[in-house]
């Protein structure tokens, strides 16, 4: 029996739910998310950004050839997103040249060991980091300024559709996987649900 990217979601919904719906992000639709919160987010986010980019290429690396326009078409966002975090912590004042917290070493070293599972797990995992970026911002509604930007960069319906091209090219690849590669593919998203949540956290709890 093969198992797709929807159903693994449907296995798991309170967990995804709490990846995906966080009182970080309702602070920041409510306005009362502190700065040191927000700041701690983005500096930490640009760190885990710099990993996922690293991921995604060795993702390309092992590949299908059909799958090559969808994957460099993320590369090249991610060049754009890469300079545009540099350019809002600038305005903000902020270093990025500082440690990762625990939460975000231990996620950016679940990205680096991926690169040791089926292709079909990395597609997988591809999919779900994204689809939770995708929907986390996307979920709240329309955001207030100063984080409507934010929002609107992983809200956004052209977001939306690149995160359901990587939806078809996991589904794929699960389709011919091995009932061990499925389970590990599952386990995958659930991963990357609890490590979204913790990212959230890690945040939230900042002073």
């Amino acid at each position: 029996m093969t198992i797709t990217c929807q159903e693994i979601l449907k296995n798991h919904q309170p967990l995804w739910q709490e990846a995906t719906v966080h009182p970080f992000l309702e602070g920041c639709k409510q306005g009362t998310i502190t700065p040191e919160q927000f700041n701690t987010w983005l500096v930490q986010d640009y760190q885990f950004v710099v990993e996922f980019t690293r991921m995604l290429a060795r993702i390309l690396s092992v590949a299908p050839l059909h799958h090559f326009d969808v994957l460099l078409g993320g590369l090249i966002a991610l060049k754009d997103e890469l300079n545009w975090f540099q350019v809002k912590a600038a305005e903000r004042n902020l270093s990025l040249d500082v440690a990762k917290q625990r939460t975000c070493e231990e996620y950016s070293q679940f990205l680096a060991n991926l690169a040791r599972t089926p292709y079909a797990v990395q597609a997988t995992g591809l999919w779900a980091v994204e689809l939770a970026y995708n929907q986390g911002w996307q979920l709240p509604g329309p955001m207030p300024e100063p984080y409507t930007e934010f929002a609107d960069r992983w809200g956004n319906p052209g977001f939306t559709d690149y995160v359901k091209l990587l939806e078809q090219q996991a589904d794929e690849m699960l389709s011919n996987a091995s009932p061990e590669v499925q389970k590990e593919a599952e386990q995958t998203v659930i991963t990357v649900a609890q490590f979204e949540k913790a990212f959230w956290q890690m945040a939230f709890n900042a002073t």
